[in-house]
This record gives C-alpha cells, sequence and structure tokens, in this order.
C-alpha cells in the first residue's frame, strides 16, 4: 500500500489591512464609548467611569502618541534638509528647477488658505457644546497654570519681533523647547526654518555634504522605521483615544468629527477640481477633461497606495506615455514632487489643526493662523510620502499655536480615509506641476544643417 505523501501546507491567512484593522478600533472604541457614557446616571458614575478612563485605558493611546511625536525633531529636520537638497545646488538648478520650486510654493500656499478659509467658514468643531468642551480639557491634561502662560505667549508682537523668532539664535534652544507651549519664542517654526537654511547651504557644497547626507538619510528612515512601529499598535491606541472621547463627550464628539471629515474632503475636491484646473487651462494651455482622464490610473493608484512614493512609478509612466511629457521635466519634477509638493497634506494640515482647536474652544488669532500657513506649507516639503506620514507634522504644528498635542486623537480614527483623498490631490498636484513646466520650458528643435 502506498504510504501518503506530506500534506500540502496550508495557505497563510492574508493578514486584515492596516486601514480596516484601524477603521473597527475606531468603532469599537466608539462604540464602548458611547455605550459606557449612556450607562452613567449619577455624578458619581460619570466621575468614577472619567477616573477608569484616565487611568486605564487612556494611558494606551498616550503610548501610541508619544511613539509619533518623539520623532518629530528628527523626522522634519531630516526631512526637510533631504527635501531642499534633493533640488541639487541651487546655483545650477536652472530655469526649471526655479519655476517648478516657485510653482510648489505657490500651489501649496493656495492649498493652505483654502483650507483655512473653509475652516474659518464652516468652523466644523463649533457644534460641541459648551459642558462638553470642558470635558475635552481635562481630558488634554493640562498642566497648572498652562493657560496663564499660554496666554502669555500668545499676547501679539511688533510685526519686526514676530519676524525676527522665524531665525533662532540658539537651534537646538528652540528644538528643546518645541513641545514646550509656554515657549515665547520661534520654536517648531523656528527649527523648520533653520533645517530650511541649512538645507539649502547643503546644495552649495554637493562634494562634502555626501557623508552628511547620508546621516541625514539615516535618521528619516529610522524616524520612519519608529512611526511604522506607532502605526502597529494604531488599531488599540485609536480605539482606546476615541474611547476615552465617547465616554466623555458621547454623541457630540462624533458629530463634530462627521462636519470636519466633510470640510476637508470639500476642500480637497475643490482644489483638485478647481485650483488644478484654472492652472491648467492658464499656465498650460491644457484641457482639464483631458488631463483627468489621462491620468486617473495614477489618481486610483495614489487612492490605493495612500503613498506618494507608492505612486510614483505609475506617476512616472503616465506622464510620459499619456500626457507625453519630456522625460527630462518628468522625472525632475515628479521625483522632487513626491516629497516636496504635497498640497493636499497642506490643505489637511490646515483645516485640521483649525478644527482642533474651535472643539478645545481656542480662537486662533490671525497671527497664529499665519504661523499654521507657513508651518504647514513648509511641512509639505518636508512631509513623508508614505501612509501616516503626515501625522508627527500636525502635532509640531498644534504645538506652535499652543493647542494641546492630544488633540490629534479625535482625529486619528478618519484619517486613513483623508490620507488616501489627500494622497489623490498630492500625486495629481504632481503631474499638473509636470504639465506646467513642460509647457513653459522650451523645446529645442534639432539642427539638421551640414
Amino acid at each position: 500500500m502506498e504510504e501518503p505523501g506530506p500534506s500540502a501546507p496550508a495557505p497563510a491567512r492574508k493578514k486584515l489591512a492596516l486601514h480596516w484593522q484601524i477603521l473597527i478600533g475606531l468603532a469599537a472604541g466608539a462604540l464602548a464609548g458611547l455605550v459606557a457614557n449612556a450607562s452613567c446616571r449619577t455624578a458619581e458614575e460619570a466621575k468614577a467611569l472619567e477616573g477608569f478612563s484616565r487611568d486605564w485605558i487612556r494611558p494606551v493611546g498616550d503610548i501610541f502618541l508619544r511613539l509619533v511625536f518623539m520623532v518629530v525633531i528628527p523626522l522634519i529636520f531630516s526631512a526637510l534638509i533631504l527635501g531642499i537638497a534633493g533640488l541639487g545646488d541651487v546655483r545650477k538648478l536652472g530655469r526649471m528647477g526655479l519655476r517648478t520650486l516657485l510653482l510648489t510654493v505657490l500651489l501649496s500656499g493656495i492649498s493652505v488658505v483654502l483650507g483655512l478659509t473653509l475652516a474659518n467658514v464652516v468652523r466644523p468643531g463649533d457644534g460641541l457644546p459648551e459642558k462638553r468642551r470642558a470635558d475635552l480639557q481635562r481630558l488634554g491634561r493640562p498642566q497648572k497654570g498652562t493657560e496663564v502662560h499660554v496666554q502669555r505667549a500668545r499676547e501679539s508682537k511688533p510685526a519686526l519681533h514676530v519676524i525676527r523668532d522665524f531665525f533662532p539664535e540658539n537651534p537646538l534652544q528652540d528644538m528643546a523647547h518645541a513641545f514646550d507651549k509656554t515657549y515665547s519664542g520661534g520654536g517648531m517654526l523656528a527649527a523648520m526654518i533653520f533645517a530650511l537654511l541649512f538645507g539649502v547651504a547643503v546644495t552649495l557644497v554637493p562634494a562634502r555634504a555626501g557623508p552628511l547626507l547620508g546621516v541625514l538619510e539615516g535618521i528619516f528612515d529610522v524616524s520612519m522605521v519608529i512611526i511604522g512601529w506607532a502605526m502597529r499598535i494604531a488599531p488599540l491606541g485609536v480605539a482606546a483615544l476615541i474611547f476615552s472621547l465617547t465616554a466623555a463627550l458621547g454623541l457630540d464628539i462624533l458629530k463634530a468629527l462627521a462636519g470636519y471629515v466633510v470640510t476637508v474632503i470639500l476642500g480637497l475636491a475643490i482644489h483638485l477640481f478647481v485650483v488644478y484646473s484654472g492652472v491648467l487651462v492658464l499656465l498650460a494651455r491644457k484641457s482639464p477633461k483631458a488631463f483627468f482622464a489621462q491620468t486617473s490610473e495614477a489618481m486610483l493608484t495614489a487612492f490605493g497606495t495612500s503613498s506618494s512614493n507608492a505612486t510614483l512609478p505609475t506617476s512616472l509612466r503616465v506622464a510620459d506615455g499619456k500626457l507625453g511629457l519630456r522625460p527630462a521635466v518628468s522625472r525632475f519634477v515628479l521625483t522632487v514632487g513626491a516629497t516636496g509638493n504635497q498640497n493636499g497634506t497642506a490643505l489637511y494640515e490646515g483645516i485640521t489643526v483649525l478644527f482642533i482647536a474651535q472643539v478645545f474652544g481656542r480662537d486662533l488669532t490671525l497671527g497664529n493662523q499665519l504661523t499654521v500657513l507657513l508651518m504647514a506649507i513648509l511641512a509639505g516639503i518636508g512631509t513623508a510620502g508614505v501612509p501616516g506620514g503626515s501625522l508627527p507634522l500636525v502635532g509640531a504644528v498644534l504645538l506652535s499655536v499652543g493647542i494641546e498635542p492630544e488633540g490629534i486623537g479625535i482625529i486619528l480614527g478618519v484619517d486613513r480615509l483623508l490620507d488616501m483623498c489627500r494622497t489623490v490631490v498630492n500625486v495629481t498636484g504632481d503631474l499638473a506641476l509636470a504639465t506646467v513646466v513642460d509647457h513653459a520650458e522650451p523645446r529645442v528643435t534639432p539642427d539638421t544643417t551640414c
């Protein structure tokens, strides 16, 4: 009788995608929090629930947030310098490089202004009742006396003093105080300006900057590994954070969150279909209908991967094969744009900071909003083109205007959907920028004379 052969190994069970895990964590935490909130009949029960949430649930979410925030400084410093250095020697950028840089800043600026305008008009975070807002203030765990110091830090300064503080006297001091809401100096914004200037200086000594850039690339990669670890526990962290919120605030916080999602998607849609269409018509004489049809493959890839970097090969193929752009232009613009032209992310960060400020009952002054504008534009240069890469920078912008960074926990559960949407805007913006630059660059006619 023939011996039975070894059985074939069972096929490996396909792991549930991270964004689905986060969504399940959001739903489970929200449902548990709502049930706990509804079960409290007396003030004593509500107080006991608050203590349980603060002592046993919230720390799990805090561990996730701290894993993200611990790499804010090294990530911003390395990413900004590498983003600028990727442009090459500023003295040799030439017409194409300068045009790309100016258009990148212009489009990023328009996107942030659009986001801030929508957030100020729609005000999605204002629907929270005053009592719920007071509960949220307690959840933010402000330190004793912090409000007085924050108010002092927000006091208006003469315009030249504000501009002076953008340029740090001691960059390490500003980095050390980047998380200190009572610090009245430049803080995170000054640290970003220093990194920006440092990156420009690096491009001027390319022959000697190789080892330094290698170190910075290592710092950036290590920072992204730590963020990857944080994202692995994101489902549990999101569940803990949303439980803490819904247990204290009930359905009110979910209603405000829905308004925030609609506002962000509306802003992204306007920038995608209105701003880009206008830029294509005015600067490239290109039909928006034809452009969106030709770039649909890259847009769908961006939506599915939530990563500008992962979409880059598809974008290059679309630029050469469907848009008919010259490879010399498309390769330069799209490669730089994958990390340096993050219009959708900049818009999202502007709306997110104002939304969280509104939820906490903080009215940001014009000066605060100008700080958000500048930081969001700079963050667009330094945002990693990978899923979740913008979260540390949102925390950094929050800190710069005196908002509790724990507020980022409010939006974590829906961030994956918004990440997919803003990546579409980022990638489409890169292709639109490449189309404009290609149209503007003169075509060299081959010399056929003998």
